[in-house]
């Protein structure tokens, strides 16, 4: 079953957000999912403290321990994982990137984020790990801003993902009560654009279309 790694170099990216949205999406598919926090800020872990027992599990794990504990979790029943990094980490990106089938790389779409990009992409590159920028926290409404930062990123040769995740306060009230969009607000923009996400991400592994669970739409 895959493994995705979210991983950019920047703080303030939006990693963590992305990662448990992803793995909460795949888990409201069907799938059983499972997120690996390697920050030491562990705040992946401390939104799973917060949602009690509800799924998806966030484990933690050191960058060296990281392809053995995917190994046990895997012959645990784990079928999607997602693994969160943390800035400014090398050892836990690379750790990260070498244990994946898909790299994405969030990234705002402004000039000193899509700068940072570049450290990125030459270690996605160096270990030919299939990978794509994903827009986080930008404007919802501003095409021209995205085509630019698209054209940029694709420059580096990380093409960017089509589906966006624009700054919405959905996020932040979701994430305060440690849920997610698709629960705070499934009919929202903001779940809408996740479960986009979700759908265009099985298709670059070659996963069968998900279908959602009723309540998570």
């Amino acid at each position: 079953m895959p493994t995705i790694a979210i991983i950019s170099q920047k703080g303030g990216a939006g990693k963590t957000t992305l990662a448990l949205h992803l793995a909460a999406a795949a888990q409201a598919s069907g799938r059983v999912a499972l997120v690996v926090d390697t920050d030491p800020q562990a705040t992946a872990s401390q939104w799973a403290s917060w949602r009690g027992e509800a799924p998806p599990e966030v484990i933690d794990s050191p960058p060296p321990r990281l392809s053995a504990k995917i190994a046990a979790a895997r012959t645990q029943g784990a079928e999607v994982i997602v693994i969160d990094t943390p800035p400014h980490a090398d050892s836990a990106a690379r750790a990260a990137v070498e244990v994946a089938d898909l790299v994405l790389i969030p990234c705002r779409p402004s000039a000193f984020d899509l700068s940072a990009i570049q450290t990125t992409a030459k270690l996605v590159q160096l270990l030919r790990r299939p990978a794509f920028v994903v827009f986080t926290a930008g404007p919802p409404n501003a095409p021209r801003v995205y085509q630019e930062a698209g054209e940029l990123v694709d420059s580096f040769g990380t093409p960017p993902c089509p589906v966006l995740l624009p700054d919405r306060a959905a996020y932040r009230h979701a994430s305060a009560e440690g849920r997610t969009v698709m629960e705070s607000e499934p009919a929202g923009k903001a779940a809408e654009e996740v479960r986009e996400l979700y759908k265009w991400t099985c298709r670059q592994l070659d996963m069968p279309a998900p279908r959602f669970r009723k309540g998570s739409r």
